[in-house]
């Protein structure tokens, strides 16, 4: 079967219903409707619709979704039943915050090794993950073979880090930095910048005031 390319904004959604149908399956709820899941989710019914759409008869009219059966669906697509293993670029503020989270609540993604410069962490274990010199970089990912990195480097060093990654043949880029690195077409780049993000709420905030009655 040819796998179907969905849209972007579809797959960044696809996730945010597989939480929440664990969440519901917990619960032991048995079968939920597009409009319930809209409620829970904030995302509109005719979009969760057509979403769904895309991978074919997930429900039934009249009847709505089995939620053990979509919540099994969206695991094997999003491939929860595999552990992926990812690297940590930079151990400073942000790089430590992550290795204390280390998605607790996945169970199947993990950092497993960080890499950083400075020697007074080099060589030791932070939150169970070991920390190597960044001159190991390249060689200790082609030999745990790990193909996503998260990337916390001041932005004068993204770019050629990024460069380096992929000699290393890493395919997925978690970027924390401000800086736009530029990558081959094969590797997928995901761009987080918190500054952006507050930016953003405080125009909406400041531009976009609810009106009162």
């Amino acid at each position: 079967m040819v796998e179907k390319k969905i849209p972007n904004a579809t797959a960044r959604r696809l996730p945010i219903y597989y939480r929440y149908l664990r969440f519901l399956h917990d619960s032991g709820k048995v079968r939920v409707s597009s409009t319930e899941l809209s409620e829970a989710i904030k995302v509109d019914s005719a979009t969760i619709r057509r979403d769904f759409s895309y991978f074919g008869a997930l429900g039934k009219r009249g009847y709505g979704y089995d939620v053990e059966d979509l919540m099994n669906f969206f695991s094997k697509t999003l491939k929860q039943d595999r552990l992926t293993n990812v690297a940590l670029i930079g151990v400073g503020n942000l790089g430590h915050a992550l290795l204390n989270y280390n998605f607790h609540q996945s169970n199947n993604m993990r950092i497993s090794a960080a890499f950083d410069i400075d020697q007074e962490i080099v060589g030791t274990i932070l939150s169970g993950v070991p920390i190597y010199h960044m001159d190991d970089m390249i060689e200790q990912l082609k030999v745990q073979q790990i193909e996503i990195v998260i990337i916390t480097i001041p932005s004068s060093v993204a770019q050629a880090t990024a460069d380096r990654l992929v000699e290393a043949n890493v395919k997925g880029i978690l970027n924390f930095t401000p800086y736009r690195i530029s990558v081959p077409d094969d590797v997928r780049v995901q761009n987080v910048d918190l500054t952006n993000e507050l930016q953003t709420l405080i125009y909406f905030l400041d531009h976009y005031k609810p009106t009162k009655d």
